[in-house]
Parts: structure tokens; sequence; C-alpha cells
């Protein structure tokens, strides 16, 4: 009898697959976003469980601080570079959260081995790090008895939790698809130093239930509003600077004893000749015209009148 309860027990994982995702969130400073590995309306709500379940994230273990961003069964492991997947959904802003605000959204149930309660953790780094986050108070919880509710939506009792999970160990998890409001309250003092989906200041925050037939939930992005939607600047060349324009010879006036010559400007290249000086009334001759190379052109020589 003992053996054939340690069977059933290391059965159990390979058995149940524990389903439920995040949806949608919104942070209450503004912006919106989705779990990393969401493929949106693809998906259906209803069906069986193979096309139901591809883009819900499964972490490896029921522990809330542990690293990694999890893995669908569509997509594979989750990475950082898929916020930017997530934001085409959603759009260019991720979820702005004020000092101390909120995170709120829909968290969707698709089976029912794939319930609350749910918990929260935040990692800073937006590395996937969080075994060195910070635990965030889940304020509105997703419903459900150790991970498990009924079909019709309802928590189960002591016995009928036992039920289902005795169930789930021969049968798959039945269809659920409903959603349900989730509230997770951003520590007041948060910072944000990571880099995902082209914009930098980002967090991650990672929902999850303790489930040992997953466990599940998801991972999102987020931005505390005094660093909100902050791009990460690309480095585009500096723009040449123009060779300085040669100047020409300033034109010689004629003086009342003689026409001094024009001196020639500083070239940038190499200086225009200067333009002979123009004589005065009183003036015989004019003053010559400035040297054509760079530098300063020649003076004009002086004569009495």
């Amino acid at each position: 009898m003992r053996f054939s309860a340690l069977v059933l027990s290391s059965m159990a994982p390979a058995l149940i697959a524990a389903h439920g995702k995040i949806a949608v969130v919104q942070g209450d400073a503004g912006g919106n976003g989705t779990a990393i590995g969401i493929q949106g309306g693809i998906i259906p709500g209803p069906g069986r469980n193979k096309v139901t379940e591809p883009d819900t994230t499964v972490f490896g273990k029921v522990n809330i601080a542990t690293d990694g961003l999890g893995k669908t069964q569509g997509q594979g492991k989750n990475t950082v570079a898929m916020v930017a997947n997530t934001m085409a959904q959603s759009g260019s802003t991720l979820p702005q959260v004020s000092d101390g605000g909120m995170i709120t959204g829909t968290f969707h149930i698709v089976t029912t081995d794939g319930a609350g309660p749910v918990s929260a953790m935040i990692d800073p780094t937006g590395t996937g790090a969080f075994s060195t986050g910070v635990k965030a108070a889940v304020m509105q919880d997703v419903p459900g008895n150790k991970g498990n509710i009924k079909a019709n939506g309802q928590v189960p009792r002591s016995l009928e939790y036992i039920g289902l999970q005795a169930r789930s160990l021969f049968k798959r998890a039945a269809n659920v698809n409903k959603d349900f409001p989730i509230a997770v309250q951003v520590p007041a003092g948060t910072t944000c130093s990571g880099t995902a989906g082209g914009q930098s200041n980002v967090c991650f925050m990672k929902i999850a239930n303790a489930n040992k037939a997953g466990p599940f939930g998801g991972v999102i992005a987020f931005q505390m509003s005094n660093g909100a939607a902050t791009p990460v600047a690309g480095t585009g060349a500096a723009a040449g600077t123009g060779a300085a324009a040669g100047t020409g010879a300033t034109t010689g006036t004629g003086a009342t004893t003689g026409a001094a010559a024009g001196t020639a400007g500083t070239a940038g290249t190499a200086a225009a000749a200067g333009t002979a000086g123009t004589a005065s009334t009183k003036g015989t001759k004019a003053g010559k015209a400035g040297a054509a190379a760079a530098g300063t052109g020649a003076t004009a020589k002086r004569f009495t009148a």
C-alpha cells in the first residue's frame, strides 16, 4: 500500500497540468501590459487543454523567491527579450506605478487545477533575479484552495479539494475559462534598474501560486511613474563639423599719405587673394593686393603723396 502511494505521488507532477495566467495588467499611474509569453487572442478560452494551455507560464519551483522567468508549452523558455512582444500587443507604455501604488489586472484560470491563492515577488533589476527580490503584498487574490477550483468557478471545500486532486491523477483537469481580478501593492521606495523592450528603469513582478503541479502564473514588466517610459537612447553618429571658411583679404583703403594694402584673412584651407586697395583722391598708387597664400596677405608699400 505504501509503495502504491509513493508511485501515485511520483506520477502526479507528470499527469497534472496546472494552468492559470496573467491576461492583462495596469499600473495605477497609467500604462498596461501582459505577462511574458502570452500570445493573445490566438489562444482560445474554452476547448481541449492542449489548445488552451500553450501560453500559460509554468515555473520550476513552488518557492516564489526562485530565479527565472518560467516557460510555456508554446514558446519554451521565457526571456527578457520577449517583453518587446508583450508591448507589441499592449502598447508602447508599460504599466506605470506610483510610489507605494498598485498593479491591478485580470488572472485567467484555464483549468480546475490552475487557481489561487497566489504570491508576488519583485525583481528591481528586471532580469529574473527573484531570489534577491522584494516580496509584494497581494491585496486582491485569486480564488482557490491550494491551487484548485471547481469547473463552475467555485472554491472547493476540503473534501472536494481532495476529490479534485485524486481525480486529476488519472484525468486531466477540466476547463474553467474564467477571469478574476487581482491587485498587488508595490512597496514604497521601489526603484527599477532593468532594461527591456527598448525601455530603461524596468522592474519585473512574478505572480504565481504554490501548486506543485506547476507552479503557474506569469512575469510582468513595469516601471515606477517617476521613471516613466524611458526609452533606451540609441548612440547616433555625431554630426560632422564643417571646415571654417577661409576669409579673403580686407580691401585696402588709400590713405592721405598713401594707400595701405589690405591684410589677407586667415584661410580655412587657403585664403583667397586679397583685393587690391583703392587709392584715395590724394594717393598716387593703390595698395597692392594681398598674397593668395594661406595666412596673412602681404602689406602694400607706403607711398607719399
